[in-house]
């Protein structure tokens, strides 16, 4: 190609028709010719009031109108009948823009030629093989070509999802039109007037519109697709800037969007919303009158919008928001920090939760999820952000209820546990990476051992109890659990008590005081008696009752310890 570049621009308009004047005249100001396209369903008003904008703007057409629906092939039509009439009208057109009433020029006009001029062949469209693409969303790949769509995916979805299905169970596959291989990408793009020229007077032309009229999106397929037959000079990069989320829709632009659209050094971006009043006032940037042909670097604002996806699609860890909320595994971790879940120490030792404060740079409470209410530090009757510690109100939604207190303080919670408390929670701690659980089968039995309560009470709450550990226990021995998991039997524990605790003190905060001395245990006389009068009386005592060492052993054992 010789001579200077000549931009066209074609430039589709469906809605807000005052923000499609008003690009269009940023585009003809900047020495660019526009064939202006007006959604058929435009009413006539609508139109009357664009073309009275533009009646003073040189270098403006308007192409024949055609009904646009998305993903159907009236878009495509409306691109090659608006391109037609800008080559028709201004034969000396070199490039041709496709852009929407939406798409605003972030660099001077002048800077786009530029750097067009810089390798005036080659033509600037996004184009993958439909074999290896991976961005559609919701969407088909191949099937795209091989099946048939004629039905609307908006308005007509029950028959378009019917459809699909009855073909997959009949094999039906349509054959791509001898010669091309098919290709998607980015819909925006800027052709060569000759490449362009190529697709629209190819002799084949009404073989291939009639093959796409029935893929699915032919704007993201047909000119990607006929590109490939018709140019060998293709930089498959669009140079529109257009952002989708993950449900595929496009970024709308606001205000606040102007440091990254700035630094991006982009060309256009598309979508700008018509009510962001200083984006477009500050865009396009002003011509200084020297040429820039630096290319587009919009890795900050990808990256940006990549985090916001992600941030969008996940959550904050731990946080449950509405549209996660109902989906079991949908969160982005149970939890959004470490905690720990003390089971047993507390029956085991007078004042355990006074001593553990005092080693610890935690926040350390009682029973949060105890019969009674939350055991909060300080026993307030409202905890950390104004959480209540009222059980009817807790136990409405426990995993709620743990997940804000984690949430919303900053230091590390740890609190006890046991099997007199609420056990809604028992499989979201087990599978819980954030949680560290200290486990002591069986020291629920030691406040019932001096209760002074009746036997036949003191058996019938020592069933309930040891009924509700066992059921426990199968969860924190399933494969399932993630939890990092300390277990030991009674026995095991009263052995040795003071490095157990002091491992597991360590793991939680590296800045443990080191423990020197144990609270006071309770006393354990008469326990072996109790065991006893429980088996003979037809319950079985389980996890320590038969394997509970002598008394004096463990009384002689701690005394050495110590």
């Amino acid at each position: 190609m010789t001579g200077p570049v000549r931009l066209g621009v074609v430039l589709l308009c469906h809605t807000d028709l005052r923000l499609a004047a008003r690009l269009a005249r940023v585009w003809t100001d900047g020495g660019a010719r526009v064939a202006v396209h007006v959604d058929a369903k435009v009413g006539a008003a609508q139109l009357a009031g664009l073309r009275d904008a533009l009646k003073d703007c040189g270098g403006v057409v308007f192409s024949r109108r055609h009904r646009c629906s998305w993903g159907r092939f009236s878009l495509v039509r409306a691109t090659q009948d608006a391109a037609a009439e800008l080559l028709r009208q201004f034969p000396d057109t070199t490039h041709v823009y496709l852009a929407s009433g939406a798409c605003l020029p972030l660099r001077p006009i002048s800077d786009l030629v530029a750097y067009l001029a810089a390798d005036p062949d080659r033509d600037h469209i996004e184009s993958v093989s439909a074999h290896d693409v991976g961005w559609t969303v919701g969407g088909l790949n191949e099937e795209r070509f091989t099946l048939f769509f004629p039905f609307d995916w908006k308005k007509q979805r029950w028959l378009f999802d019917r459809f699909v299905d009855w073909q997959r169970r009949r094999g039906i596959r349509r054959k791509m039109p001898a010669g091309l291989s098919p290709h998607l990408g980015s819909q925006w793009w800027c052709l060569t007037a000759r490449t362009l020229h190529a697709i629209l007077d190819d002799p084949r032309r009404a073989e291939f519109d009639r093959f796409f009229r029935f893929a699915w999106i032919p704007d993201e397929s047909y000119f990607q697709t006929l590109v490939r037959r018709h140019s060998t000079r293709v930089e498959s990069w669009s140079l529109t800037m257009a952002k989708f989320d993950h449900t595929g829709r496009p970024y709308l632009l606001y205000d606040d969007h102007i440091p990254m659209l700035a630094e991006s050094r982009c060309f256009v971006a598309r979508k700008v919303w018509p009510g962001a009043a200083r984006l477009l006032a500050h865009f396009p940037q002003p011509d200084e009158g020297h040429r820039q042909v630096d290319p587009p670097q919009p890795a900050r604002i990808s990256r940006i919008i990549n985090q916001t996806v992600r941030r969008r699609v996940l959550g904050r860890p731990g946080l449950y928001m509405q549209s996660r909320f109902p989906r079991k595994d949908a969160e982005n971790g149970k939890t959004s920090a470490p905690y720990a879940v003390i089971q047993g120490a507390g029956d085991i030792f007078h004042g355990f939760e006074g001593w553990l404060r005092r080693h610890l740079s935690c926040e350390v409470h009682g029973h949060l999820l105890g019969p009674e209410g939350a055991e909060f530090a300080g026993r307030t009757a409202t905890g950390p952000g104004a959480i209540s510690a009222d059980a009817r109100i807790r136990d409405r939604d426990p995993q709620g209820f743990l997940t804000s207190l984690i949430r919303i303080t900053e230091r590390m919670q740890v609190f006890q546990f046991g099997p007199r408390d609420n056990q809604a929670l028992n499989w979201f701690m087990a599978t819980d990476p954030n949680a560290h659980m200290l486990v002591v089968t069986g020291a629920w039995k030691l406040p019932l051992l001096h209760s002074a309560m009746p036997f036949d009470d003191v058996r019938r709450i020592f069933a309930q109890l040891q009924r509700i550990e066992l059921e426990h226990l199968d969860v924190l021995n399933s494969v399932w659990v993630r939890a990092r998991l300390h277990q030991y039997d009674l026995g095991e524990f009263l052995m040795n008590p003071k490095p157990i605790l002091q491992d597991f003190m360590l793991q939680i905060d590296p800045h443990s005081a080191p423990v020197t001395t144990l609270p006071a245990m309770r006393d354990l006389t008469g326990l072996d008696g109790m065991l006893r009068r429980l088996r003979n009386s037809g319950l079985r005592p389980r996890l320590t009752g038969e394997d509970l060492p002598p008394i004096e052993l463990l009384t002689n054992e701690r005394a050495a310890a110590e």
